[in-house]
């Protein structure tokens, strides 16, 4: 049985000058999901995106907005994207004090819910919260420092996902396994190997310089089919 992949190309790494035609050309080779950051510029040096920018965009677009905080605050943004009226919601463990309480707000609005992980972070935090989440996402490079070219997607990628994928498979668990980071042309089979069902996809895969949006969806079909549990 062919595993389902999620693809997820992340906004910030578009035309932001041009965002209404950059979300045209993703619809046109067939993207139906956006990945959105919302970045406060505290919790990583990073503010690409707006409240009112996000706004916007959910008025020109029916593609699901997968919206990924990060944030020292994240009930205040939680109540923003609700409003915006988001399809998905991942918040970070690391500056969750009440983590179960955001979870709750979320799930009772009918959105997906997700947590964050940051690199180091240990899979144990997730112990008796992932029976009540929609996605897991691992960063695989520090959350916010992407614009650092010569940042490597964490030596230990594969092992953390693979762990991740053991969790929710003995707990018989229907959670998406998404991985932010580096996701590579070169890098993809060996994540959906490991048990990757989400790719959060910028720089190094759908949005390469140099290329078309169009070349860039065949080589990313391509990188997906070399999986040997898609294929």
């Amino acid at each position: 049985m062919k595993k389902k992949i999620i693809l997820s190309p992340s906004i910030m790494c578009s035309d932001l000058v041009n965002l209404e035609k950059s979300i045209s050309e993703l619809e046109a080779v067939g993207m139906d999901t956006l990945h959105i950051d919302v970045i406060d510029g505290s919790f990583s040096p990073s503010m690409p995106l707006g409240i009112e920018t996000i706004k916007r965009m959910r008025e020109i677009t029916t593609m699901a907005f997968d919206v990924h905080i990060m944030s020292n605050d994240n009930e205040f943004f939680i109540g923003e994207m609700l409003k915006v009226g988001v399809e998905g919601i991942t918040f970070h463990q690391e500056t969750s004090l009440h983590i179960d309480r955001y979870i709750q707000l979320i799930k009772n609005t009918g959105t997906k819910v997700g947590v964050a992980l940051n690199p180091a972070t240990p899979l144990n935090v997730l112990d008796y919260i992932l029976p009540e989440i929609d996605r897991v996402c691992l960063m695989l490079i520090n959350p916010g420092f992407a614009t650092n070219k010569a940042e490597k997607q964490i030596p230990y990628a594969l092992k953390k996902i693979a762990d991740l994928r053991r969790l929710i498979d003995t707990q018989e668990l229907a959670v998406d396994l998404q991985v932010d980071g580096r996701v590579s042309l070169a890098t993809i089979p060996d994540l959906l190997d490991a048990g990757a069902t989400n790719l959060v996809l910028g720089s190094t895969s759908l949005f390469i310089a140099g290329n078309t949006l169009t070349e860039n969806r065949q080589l990313l079909s391509e990188a997906v089919n070399k999986s040997v549990l898609v294929r």
